[in-house]
Parts: C-alpha cells; sequence; structure tokens
C-alpha cells in the first residue's frame, strides 16, 4: 500500500466516526485527497493529481478526477468540517477558557479573494469557516455575518469569545453584531473614520496624531454613531499606531490583546509559501477554491494536532527550554517561542517519518483532539 493510501485510510477512519451520514463515495475521494495533499503539499491540480493512488496512468483522466471532486455540491464545507471544528472550540473553551477567534483576508493575485474566521491554537490559528469570493475585493459585513453566525453555532454554550480583526473590516453592522451576542472585541480601525470622542466630531486619524499612547472610553463610531472604547498605542520603531476599537476600558494591555491576532499570519504561510503553496492553485472558480481550501484545513488539522500532541507529550530540550522560561523580558521569551518549530510543521514531519518506517499512523484528529 502506497503512502498517500495509507493517509487516506486513516482519514477514512476518521470520517466514518466523525460524519456517518456522508455518502460512501464522497467519504473515499475526500480521503484519498487530504492523504494526496500531505504527501505532495500543493494545491497545484496536476501535481496534486499525480500522486493519487487511482487506477490509471493518464494524466488527463487523474485532473479529472479531481475537478469533478471539487465541483461536487455534496463536498460542503461546513457540514464537513463542522464536528472537528466543535471538537476543537470545545477543547478551546475547556476550563472556562476564553476562545480566541481572529477573522482575516488574504488575496490570491487579483482573482480570488478569502475571506476566513480562525480560532487561536498555540501558535497556530485552525481555519474554522471562510469564503470565496472572485476578486480582489474587500469581502463586506454579509460574508462576515455569514461566517459568524456559524462558529456561533458551533460554540459550546456560555462560552466566553474574544474577536479579533485587521482594519478592513471594522464597520459600524460588524460592531452592532457583536454588541447583539455580546462578544468582546479588539478591532484594529483605518486612520480615516469618523469618531465622535466627546468633545466634537473628528477622525480616528486625527485622534491619533502625535501620540503614543491614547485610551478613549464611551466615543461614537462612524456616522451612525456605534458606541465604542478606543485605544491608540504607537511604539517606537512601527510606521503607523494601533488604533483599536475594544467593548471594554481601553488600557494599553487591552490595545495588546490585538497582538494575538498575528497567528493567523503563520495559519495562512502554513497555507501559501511555508506549506502547501496555495499561491500555486490556478483554479479560477470560488466555490471549487472553497473546497480546496477544505482539504487543506483537514490535512492542516490533523498536522496541527499531532504535532501539539507531540510537543505535549514528548517535548525537545527546546520546548521544555521555552516552558520554563521565566525572563520577564517578552522579547527573550518571544526569541525563544519563535525559534520552535511549528505544530504544524512538527505534526507533518511526524506523519512522514511514520510513513517512511512502516510505523502506525495517529488517528485522523479524534483521538489526539480529545488528549
Amino acid at each position: 500500500m502506497g503512502t498517500v493510501q495509507k493517509l487516506a485510510e486513516k482519514v477514512k477512519e476518521g470520517f466514518q466516526t466523525a460524519l456517518p451520514k456522508l455518502r460512501k463515495t464522497v467519504v473515499n475521494k475526500l480521503a484519498l485527497a487530504v492523504g494526496a495533499m500531505i504527501e505532495a503539499q500543493t494545491p497545484n491540480t496536476s501535481a496534486l493529481a499525480n500522486v493519487l493512488p487511482l487506477p490509471t496512468e493518464q494524466s488527463e483522466s487523474r485532473e479529472q478526477w479531481l475537478r469533478r471532486l471539487l465541483k461536487n455540491p455534496l463536498l460542503d464545507s461546513p457540514v464537513v468540517l463542522e464536528p472537528f471544528a466543535r471538537a476543537a472550540l470545545e477543547a478551546a473553551a475547556r476550563n472556562g477558557q476564553t476562545v480566541m477567534l481572529t477573522m482575516d483576508q488574504t488575496d490570491l493575485g487579483d482573482r480570488l479573494a478569502v475571506l476566513m474566521v480562525a480560532l487561536h491554537v498555540g501558535d497556530r490559528s485552525l481555519p474554522l469557516a471562510w469564503k470565496v469570493e472572485a476578486g480582489a475585493a474587500n469581502l463586506g459585513f454579509a460574508g462576515q455575518q455569514v461566517l459568524l453566525e456559524q462558529v456561533r453555532a458551533w460554540l459550546p454554550p456560555d462560552t466566553a469569545v474574544l474577536l479579533l480583526g485587521d482594519r478592513f473590516y471594522p464597520a459600524a453592522d460588524l460592531l452592532t453584531w457583536l454588541h447583539q451576542p455580546g462578544w468582546p472585541y479588539r478591532l484594529r480601525l483605518t486612520g480615516n473614520l469618523t469618531v465622535d470622542p466627546g468633545f466634537g466630531e473628528t477622525t480616528t486619524g486625527e485622534l491619533a496624531h502625535g501620540v503614543t499612547e491614547r485610551y478613549l472610553p464611551e466615543v461614537r463610531l462612524f456616522h451612525r454613531g456605534v458606541p465604542t472604547n478606543l485605544g491608540i498605542l504607537h511604539e517606537a520603531g512601527h510606521e503607523e499606531p494601533w488604533i483599536i476599537a475594544m467593548d471594554c476600558q481601553p488600557t494599553q494591555a487591552t490595545v495588546r490583546d490585538y497582538g494575538t491576532r498575528w497567528v493567523i499570519e503563520p495559519t495562512f504561510s502554513d497555507f501559501k509559501s511555508r506549506g502547501f503553496q496555495l499561491e500555486d492553485s490556478q483554479l479560477q472558480a470560488a466555490d471549487r477554491l472553497g473546497r480546496l481550501i477544505l482539504i487543506m484545513t483537514l490535512a492542516m488539522y490533523w498536522c496541527v494536532q499531532v504535532g501539539r500532541h507531540e510537543a505535549l507529550y514528548n517535548p525537545t530540550p527546546l520546548e521544555k527550554k521555552a516552558q520554563a522560561q521565566t525572563d520577564p523580558n517578552p522579547w527573550s521569551v518571544n526569541k525563544i517561542w519563535r525559534s520552535l518549530l511549528s505544530w504544524f510543521k512538527r505534526g507533518l514531519r511526524l506523519l512522514q517519518r511514520r510513513l517512511q518506517t512502516d510505523q502506525p499512523l495517529p488517528a485522523f484528529i479524534g483521538e489526539v483532539m480529545r488528549n
């Protein structure tokens, strides 16, 4: 049995447990695609098709097989990902922990834009929901609301949430929506937004001009006067200040919460240049790219959970050093953590090593997530 087939068999076992109602043919094909993604680490459909263990040597037939899978409406990303996303959210909320969610967008040139809501897990964020649209335009609140409602439905009851978002997202409708479920938030704003801080209408940029720190509770944002609080922090060496809208009393500490958002950047790197090379995809249709992201996400979930499990129970000397770090200097602490191998890379390498040495593969997501 080849390596892709071995990976696919393990993935299929996980699907059969978590998705018993999913059609058998879809389970089998999706499992093969996830196995091929881990083996080839590319979204290029031609390269991906070449490693599929199919009973044909014709490249065109292999690509047609993959194209049909990516066009299949039964491959519904929210339906397939739901049990795995619910398990990840439940684990993140365990013992009353706050679930950290990040909303961000990345573009594939001028072809397609991907809006994503992801869960902060260790040194990475795991994709929970995404929307793909043609072009590089900013996806508005309508798309954001669909993803946020989807994730909210998967959260365990009474879960504490903190949403982090970059500066092209904040809009009146988004802030209004966040106030309804009472989700805390840290949203970075652009400098051209209208704001009334209580002493006359101005802009967010004018409030930030020439200051290193400024904290303004109970302001009114946008022409609609949406209530929020502003924290402004401009650190030395940074070209632009952070102008952060938040649900709570603004302080330096609450402004710095926004920095947690950067965990989604390595995730996009795992999807792109440092991992699955998403930018190599030549797909033009948004729905097909959305299903390809599902395949990549399932592969990422497995790698991250395996890597996390391995780091927890078999830490390297450097990981032990990082865990024991008590240096009050955050720069030195961050330097050590940045030097660690990511859970994604560690899990990927463990799977590859197990395949090379013909050792049993760890369970697909399920057992690892319960540990």
